[in-house]
């Protein structure tokens, strides 16, 4: 069963006006099963995909992460209860590998996109890591410095 995408206009700018796709939960599932196995796609490319796929010129980052937040915990649950990886939707590879409040969290996100066929998954997970400050990470004496400066 197809759902019938809604699109409605949105200012853009001063004058102008969007198109906006309001997806449901099944598009974006759709959306996450087509994603390519054992690498993360960060949550635009996947809003792009959805909007380009029914004719809108963007697609409503609130409502794909509302709907990315129900698929991975009933995803979640549903692993935990033993079922076979094959039966749910693969969030994992449309959420950061270090999501603390996610289902699964920063311990078995990397673990479960890495387990997927593919490149090497370790080259996968730190290629998505390098691109994440870390707690502690932030280049706070540059920032400082800049401030001074500025005084």
């Amino acid at each position: 069963m197809r759902d019938v995408p809604t699109i409605e206009p949105r200012r853009k700018g001063r004058s102008g006006m969007q198109s906006m796709l309001i997806p449901s939960q099944q598009m974006v599932a759709e959306q996450i099963r087509s994603a390519q196995q054992g690498v993360f796609t960060g949550l635009g490319v996947l809003r792009r995909r959805l909007a380009v796929q029914y004719g809108a010129g963007a697609c409503c980052p609130v409502t794909v992460q509302r709907h990315l937040r129900a698929i991975a915990e009933l995803s979640f649950g549903v692993l935990e209860k033993g079922e076979p990886v094959s039966t749910v939707t693969p969030y994992w590879r449309m959420v950061d590998p270090l999501a603390t409040r996610l289902a699964g969290g920063p311990s078995r996100i990397p673990e479960r996109l890495a387990a997927e066929p593919g490149r090497d998954g370790e080259d996968r997970i730190v290629a998505a890591w390098k691109k994440i400050p870390l707690k502690g990470q932030f280049p706070v004496g540059k920032i400082s410095s800049k401030a001074e400066s500025h005084k």
